[in-house]
């Protein structure tokens, strides 16, 4: 099936219309949450905003080393990924709640608790409202024109100086990628407590990013799969390495939040310890060695058998589990800063969810609609097809 047939099969689908319909249900519910509690909503709206800008930023960077390595085995996924980062301008709009919604989140923005405040004084240069905005906006500014930029090369790819061009553009890419990625997640997360701090932090946070940019591109294959779509084109030799990242980085993403712990538990310095303090008071004890659980345990444990990489049935199902694992780890990190005595989960974390989800995942669906599934003129395109695991 050709590229063309694969399209007009997929525009058939309702997939983006249930999509958009579960985003604007949710949306209305925002509404009532917000009028009915501002603080609550805004901290909710921020897990779920974090959880899908993280996907879209790990697909990002999936991306860039696609084309920086040159691999072959992804190519016939490079759209798919295509589609997901494409939504990193939709991302910059949906930010625009959390700038107004800066006072309710975040102690530093209020200049009476600056007056009263030693550190945050010190750090004034630095956490304050307007430069605040004005790094989100140049955040943006260089993830919309990377992905982009690289979309329009993409789709457009059919000889070798291609992808090169590709390759020139992904070698910038990822020194701003990093660079901006790790202050992002310090001025959006870490900030939330401006008296804490971890060197690694970023790092730990892109470890969750990376590893969920392959969770949704697992979905998205089962629900194309669904439909007879990218049969013959992407087999079980890509869900084998789909798995293999899978596991590779839900390992690395532990390692790095294990190092934060014990090295901030080893150094035993109270501004450093409190973080995690909070995170073990009355129910928020239980939510964290749930996360260690989900989020760790059990999905190492199936992800070593090869059979499982190889089925795409059991590794979606082990894909929703590290979805909600990663939902739970947003949520871990944003709410003990207005929950300090236990976790409480709301309706309106259910309804930031739906809204921001069903948004996003509704534009993804629509890029693939509106453009082949596969690179089917890519130079590599057969060789990626034809990839085989040994």
């Amino acid at each position: 099936m050709n590229s063309n047939e694969n399209t007009n099969q997929l525009a058939n689908e309702n997939t983006g219309k249930i999509s958009f319909a579960v985003g604007i249900a949710g949306i209305l519910l925002c509404v009532v949450g917000y009028l009915k509690d501002p603080e609550q909503f805004i901290h909710s709206y921020l897990v779920a905003y974090m959880f899908w800008v993280t996907i879209c930023l790990g697909a990002l960077f999936f991306t860039l080393m696609h084309h920086l390595t040159g691999a072959v085995w992804s190519t016939v996924l490079r759209h798919i990924l295509d589609a997901i980062m494409s939504t990193i301008p939709l991302m910059a709009i949906l930010w625009i709640p959390i700038g107004f919604g800066i006072h309710d989140l975040y102690h530093w923005s209020h200049a009476s608790a600056v007056a009263h405040d030693a550190l945050l004084q010190a750090k004034a240069p630095y956490l304050n409202t307007t430069f605040f905005v004005v790094r989100t906006l140049i955040y943006f500014i260089i993830w919309s024109f990377l992905s982009i930029k690289l979309i329009k090369l993409s789709r457009s790819a059919v000889t070798h100086a291609d992808l090169d061009r590709m390759r020139k553009v992904s070698a910038i890419g990822t020194v701003l990628f990093a660079l901006t990625f790790s202050f992002a997640m310090f001025d959006w997360l870490m900030s939330l407590d401006p008296h804490w701090y971890s060197t690694i932090y970023g790092v730990y946070l892109f470890g969750g990013a990376y590893l969920n940019a392959f969770v949704i591109i697992v979905l998205i294959v089962f629900l194309l799969k669904k439909s007879n779509i990218l049969d013959g084109i992407v087999t079980e030799e890509h869900y084998q390495d789909l798995g293999k990242f899978m596991f590779g980085f839900i390992v690395f993403w532990a390692y790095i939040s294990a190092s934060q712990y014990f090295l901030i538990w080893y150094g035993n310095i109270p501004e450093e310890t409190i973080w995690y303090k909070h995170r073990w008071v009355g129910s928020w004890k239980t939510v964290s060695l749930t996360l260690v659980f989900v989020g760790f345990v059990l999905p190492f444990i199936i992800l070593m058998f090869r059979s499982v990489k190889r089925n795409l049935t059991f590794l979606t199902a082990i894909s929703l589990l590290i979805f909600a694992a990663h939902y739970l780890d947003m949520f871990w990190n944003v709410m003990p800063g207005v929950q300090h005595h236990g976790a409480h989960f709301s309706w309106m974390d259910i309804s930031t969810f739906l809204a921001i989800s069903g948004i996003v995942f509704g534009f993804i669906w629509r890029s693939l609609v509106n453009h082949p599934i596969y690179p089917s003129k890519d130079p590599f395109i057969q060789k990626s097809i034809a990839f085989k695991n040994f």
